[in-house]
């Protein structure tokens, strides 16, 4: 049976885990502390483990370490009432499997959730090359599942960008990264990306390498045209209502969302620059 322990859980988040569709096959548990979360998990096996938002992230790490000596398989999951972006860089290095702080997003905790439920191998998704809160690099396997788990760390280190600006620059970077796994790495595991993330005082700038040989946009089958760019809003949502993918639509999106979008001569390097104010 597949299980999930939650360690002192919000009370709206523990009914939502309980209650989703998504988790309805998922065997939901509670634990009051730590303690009593590692006696579970020496007792019988957790698939997924969610740490409590009252505890600091560092305790957050070291229950962690102790969770895999009784549990090696066992994916974890972050929550914070706050974390600074040491702290973020300090879990991915971990290897937690993803990283919220509040206020939360109940529902993308809840799919998140899902994923890590549902997922095999994804302990060498994400490879840090370098880490400073202005500038983070890593190497990522060509996966969705990656995608997802490289965007939340991200998002958490540009948790202080004004909203919509953080959640539109991190739509158009999604979009990016997919992009590079799927037409550059055809989605293939073994394949990887190389990402930076870098910030200065006014500037956020991603920069995403992929492993084909070039990214063409307007080769792209189903790419939109210059004529859709009014409308690019409607026509990414029509698609995904389809079950498509945005495609070109996509990179219109991303293009209208950040300041500057420069690709390097192959192809296949792409930067993305967004203005704070």
């Amino acid at each position: 049976m597949t299980r999930l322990l939650l360690i002192d859980p919000p009370e709206d988040l523990a009914r939502a885990l309980r209650t989703s569709p998504l988790l309805e096959e998922v065997l939901v548990e509670t634990a009051v502390t730590d303690v009593d979360a590692l006696r579970r998990l020496r007792m019988r096996s957790y698939d997924v483990v969610i740490s409590s938002p009252s505890t600091p992230v560092e305790a957050d790490l070291v229950f962690i370490e102790e969770a895999r000596l009784a549990r090696p398989g066992v994916r974890p999951m972050v929550l914070s009432a706050e974390a600074a972006p040491e702290e973020v860089i300090a879990a991915l290095r971990s290897r937690v499997f993803a990283f919220f702080s509040a206020p939360y997003d109940i529902p993308e905790i809840v799919d998140m959730a899902r994923r890590a439920v549902q997922a095999t191998e994804w302990h060498e998704g994400i490879e840090i090359l370098s880490a400073k809160p202005d500038w983070l690099s890593l190497r990522a396997n060509c996966g969705l599942l990656t995608v997802e788990r490289v965007v939340r760390f991200l998002s958490e280190l540009g948790k202080d960008i004004p909203e919509p600006s953080r959640d539109e620059v991190m739509l158009a970077f999604r979009e990016i990264l997919v992009n590079a796994m799927e037409h550059g790495g055809e989605f293939n595991p073994e394949q990887v990306v190389e990402v930076s993330a870098v910030r200065t005082r006014r500037t956020i700038v991603y920069y995403v390498k992929d492993p084909g040989h070039g990214f063409d946009p307007t080769e792209l089958p189903h790419a939109a045209s210059p004529a859709d760019e009014e409308d690019v809003l409607a026509h990414a949502e029509q698609r995904a209502g389809l079950g498509l993918r945005p495609g070109g639509f996509g990179l219109l999106l991303a293009r209208k969302i950040v300041d500057e979008m420069i690709y390097s001569e192959r192809g296949n390097e792409v930067l993305l620059i967004k203005h704070i104010v």
